[in-house]
């Protein structure tokens, strides 16, 4: 464990593994909670749905241009307003909601949530790149961490919501959100290694399409569009695998499927943080992700699916690592933290469309099996586009090795 000892003992470390995780439990609970509360008011899905569909966009969309500001200005100020904003565009949400008001203020306090929303990953890894400039070793054991911490948000997250439900209901659920994003933020942007963001003495500003004009940045993308979409994909083919293959309490065991995948991969993603890669490439470990999802349809019960789902998310942590590094190898750092909102909406934009097609898929017969198929190819797609290893050269333009 040396290799996590060298992280922990950087400036700031303990503040971003801890608290910029934590911090990022609100992200993963808002979703779930808004559906489930709008639900509630009117009993209607179809209105909830569409409501975090715009929240949805409307973060994918914004989350460039707030990365681009925190390029030029530094990730500590727009973290500190977005974090003030943010939780107060919730509570509109959360009191539309509660009071069932028309759907057009509600559609209207969700895309505020949504553009308002701040950019804690793209933040925290960027200063990551930055903290472990000189040592390319401790910044692949650095994003390793961060990149398995991260899988536990969405394990997390809809648990808590769940707890909230339980005990009380969905508005304490968004409510809770709201306050552990605002202290969660709040204290991130005031940490130490935050604040030490200094610009460059080669900054070059991002201007037009900025970090997408950068050589092998744009192949990066299509990785990302590949995996989101299919993890989009699963989040629909594997319940509906539950549903079609359990007699009993199908949801609950739809839901545990889920989160022993995510397991896997937190737990893949902290051993490989800790073995040295100077072999490892994006195209062969997305091969693997692949192969792990095609490998599904084969599933002949629940158990089965569920031991495949643990192997195979052993795939997932060590792939999202190296696409995390590679955007610190070919990405100048006056762009990064745009670069890094790039990767983020690209992955939830082509999520939503994971769970759209899925969602038609899965209820035709055999359509679970071709659902886990089509994940498959999607990651498979995006392998044959990735980009190969790239020196790191600061502010200057990248070569390819």
């Amino acid at each position: 464990m040396r290799q996590y000892v060298s992280v922990w003992r950087l400036p700031g470390a303990p503040l971003l593994l801890v608290v910029g995780v934590a911090a990022r439990l609100g992200g993963g609970m808002v979703s779930l909670s808004l559906l489930l509360l709008l639900q509630q008011a009117n009993g209607h899905y179809a209105q909830a749905a569409l409501a975090c569909s715009v929240y949805a966009l409307t973060t994918a969309a914004a989350s460039p241009v707030v990365g681009r500001l925190a390029d030029r200005v530094g990730p500590a100020p727009v973290l500190l307003v977005t974090g003030v904003a943010y939780p107060c565009c919730l509570v509109l949400l959360l009191v539309a909601g509660m009071n069932d008001l028309p759907l057009g203020v509600v559609l209207a306090a969700a895309a505020l949530a949504g553009v308002t929303f701040p950019p804690l990953t793209a933040a925290v890894r960027g200063t990551w790149n930055s903290l472990t400039a000189h040592d390319a070793e401790v910044r692949g054991t650095a994003l390793a961490a961060e990149t398995a911490l991260f899988e536990l948000v969405f394990v997390v997250g809809p648990l808590l919501v769940a707890l909230c439900v339980a005990l009380w209901q969905p508005a304490v659920a968004l409510a809770t959100a709201a306050a552990v994003t605002f202290v969660g933020t709040l204290v991130v942007a005031r940490g130490q290694a935050i604040r030490s963001w200094r610009r460059a003495e080669e900054h070059i500003p991002a201007r037009g399409l900025g970090p997408l004009r950068v050589p092998g940045f744009a192949a990066l993308l299509v990785t990302a569009l590949g995996v989101g979409f299919a993890f989009g994909g699963i989040g629909v083919a594997v319940p509906a695998y539950a549903t079609a293959y359990v007699a009993e309490d199908a949801e609950s065991v739809g839901g545990i499927l889920l989160g022993v995948w995510g397991i896997g991969s937190a737990a893949a993603g902290v051993w490989f943080g800790s073995r040295p890669r100077p072999g490892a490439r994006l195209r062969r470990l997305l091969v693997a992700v692949a192969g792990s999802l095609a490998i599904l349809a084969a599933m002949p019960n629940a158990l089965a699916l569920g031991v495949a789902l643990v192997i195979g998310g052993a795939t997932i942590a060590p792939a999202l690592t190296v696409q995390n590094s590679m955007v610190g190898l070919i990405v100048p750092r006056s762009m990064l933290n745009e670069a890094y909102t790039w990767l983020v909406t690209v992955s939830i934009g082509a999520s939503a469309a994971g769970v759209a097609v899925a969602g038609l898929i899965v209820d035709r017969p055999g359509g679970v099996v071709w659902a886990f198929l089509l994940a498959g190819a999607s990651v498979a797609a995006g392998a044959l586009v990735a980009p190969t290893a790239f020196t790191h050269t600061g502010d200057r333009k990248p070569a390819a090795v």
